[in-house]
């Protein structure tokens, strides 16, 4: 029996069959990452619980109370009460060096597209955007579309390709504009996170006071959470040093059996008669029924538009067994 040759539709499969492997496997980097966003979701907790302490003792529930009561009896006038999810918190237990007391602040977001550096914007950032694609993961894997795009692309100018699938990744998750009208998974997330604070200004105008512990608790969760960020990249930049090797080598094997031997090499069990019976989707189309039906389906005959829908959820369920 004559060997087959490998072409550019056999090198697709074997290379996204494989990579699929490399990203399932339960290396150091993989679990490092998973250990990480367990961490952080265990530091966001507590950190939120302290944060509300802080906010509380700063704009009191009975104060909050009663301006809502003013405003209900005045109006505009009195509306100084809104709700929150980041703040800035300050601590004067430094010194600076003529021995002077001296402000430390930072501004802490809890949002999903929080900043990770501590500054105020009012459109993400690179790596608070990374952050919540990591965050959701398997959420957006699921859907056919690529979380790791940031990681990827990390050290790239900015390019069509990169633009498209974080632009989509962020639909998904309901991320708007301008961190306003907040849908879907976004809107979940950061519901979890408001308080209620005085003031109708910005929040870097009402820094709120605290004690230099808990402003460095403040400070470790914001670290956990940039450490959700840096684990994926080194498990995204383990996989595709990996999935470049691979590329360059299934570019190089003129057979398909020497891609089902490195596979095999490699631990993964792969038949060749089913790579060879399906498209690069997985779909088993050379089946004498299957391919019939999609024979048919290609003649331009006078059905009506039932009938083209019947065909189709035959052809499909066919396919899938």
């Amino acid at each position: 029996m004559s060997k087959i040759r490998m072409n550019t539709e056999y090198r697709n499969k074997l290379f996204n069959r494989i990579k699929d492997v490399f990203e399932k496997e339960e290396t150091q980097e993989q679990q490092a990452f998973l250990q990480a966003r367990e961490t952080f979701n265990h530091s966001q907790n507590l950190t939120f619980d302290l944060a509300k302490q802080v906010v509380e003792r700063s704009y009191p529930t009975e104060d909050v109370n009663t301006l809502r009561v003013f405003k209900k009896k005045y109006g505009d006038p009195c509306d100084v009460v809104a709700k929150d999810k980041c703040f800035y918190f300050s601590h004067s237990e430094d010194v600076d060096e003529d021995g002077e007391k001296k402000d430390t602040q930072s501004h802490f977001d809890f949002g999903l597209f929080g900043n990770l550096n501590g500054r105020e914007s009012y459109s993400s950032g690179e790596d608070s955007m990374h952050f919540a694609h990591a965050y959701y993961r398997e959420e957006l894997k699921e859907k056919g579309l690529n979380p790791d795009i940031i990681a990827q692309q990390n050290g790239k100018d900015d390019n069509p390709h990169k633009t498209k699938h974080i632009d989509a990744n962020n639909k998904f998750l309901g991320k708007s504009s301008y961190g306003n009208n907040e849908i879907g998974i976004e809107k979940n997330y950061n519901d979890q996170f408001y308080l209620d604070v005085i003031g109708t200004s910005h929040c870097r105008s009402r820094a709120i006071g605290c004690t230099k512990d808990e402003y460095n608790i403040f400070l470790v969760w914001r670290q956990a959470k940039a450490k959700v960020v840096s684990t994926h990249q080194t498990w995204v930049d383990s996989i595709t040093k990996q999935a470049d090797q691979l590329k360059i080598g299934l570019k190089a094997y003129r057979y398909l059996s020497e891609g089902i031997e490195l596979a095999t090499e490699l631990g993964i069990e792969l038949d060749e008669a089913e790579l060879v019976r399906t498209n690069s989707t997985g779909l088993t189309i050379y089946n004498p029924s299957n391919l019939a039906n999609m024979i048919k389906g290609m003649k331009n005959k006078n059905q009506t538009r039932e009938d083209k829908i019947k065909a189709r959820l035959q052809y499909e369920k066919q396919s899938i067994n």
